[in-house]
């Protein structure tokens, strides 16, 4: 069915594409949310990812799946934005929502959560891209290798690192 809707996305068919967009932009948006810690980044890098799906669909050539080749674009985006960011002075804040009618122990485990996802943020990239998808996105090694574009075994050490990284931070 994807498949299908690439091919005549491809083609100009604008009814194709809209159709990829409303299919993938929950993974869009859930993949930038975790990747950027916020909502506004996240909706900005998901705006971002749509319009330059417009212009890359044609560049699609189906060695991978749709949705890890999206996956890819998606990261691509938050890198740049991220670098945007760093190069003006800016830190992207990692928080979890929390409402002041939330239990207290939501509140402290919505706190613990935040603390561990900015600390996995801060890790080198290869080692956040591998938990971040392996945990997070809950993936195997092998489909998160695939999206990162190396072989599995080096996603496992990409997580085993972060871990020993992330012991030493928390």
């Amino acid at each position: 069915m994807t498949r299908a809707l690439v091919v005549r996305a491809q083609n100009g068919d604008a009814a194709a594409f809209g159709e990829l967009i409303e299919d993938h932009y929950d993974l869009i948006y859930r993949t930038a949310w975790k990747w950027c810690g916020n909502r506004t980044d996240a909706e900005d890098v998901a705006q971002d990812v749509c319009v330059k799906l417009g212009g890359a669909i044609g560049g699609f050539d189906g060695r991978s799946a749709f949705s890890s080749w999206v996956y890819r674009i998606t990261l691509n985006a938050v890198r740049d934005m991220q670098r945007a960011a760093s190069r003006r002075g800016k830190y992207a804040d990692a928080y979890a929502e929390v409402s002041p009618e939330d239990h207290p122990a939501d509140q402290e485990e919505a706190a613990t959560s935040r603390q561990l996802w900015a600390a996995v943020r801060e890790l080198p990239e290869k080692q956040r891209d591998a938990v971040l998808l392996v945990y997070a996105e809950e993936l195997s090694h092998a489909a998160a290798a695939e999206i990162m574009g190396i072989k599995e075994a080096t996603v496992s050490f990409h997580v085993h690192e972060a871990r020993k990284t992330l012991r030493g931070l928390l």
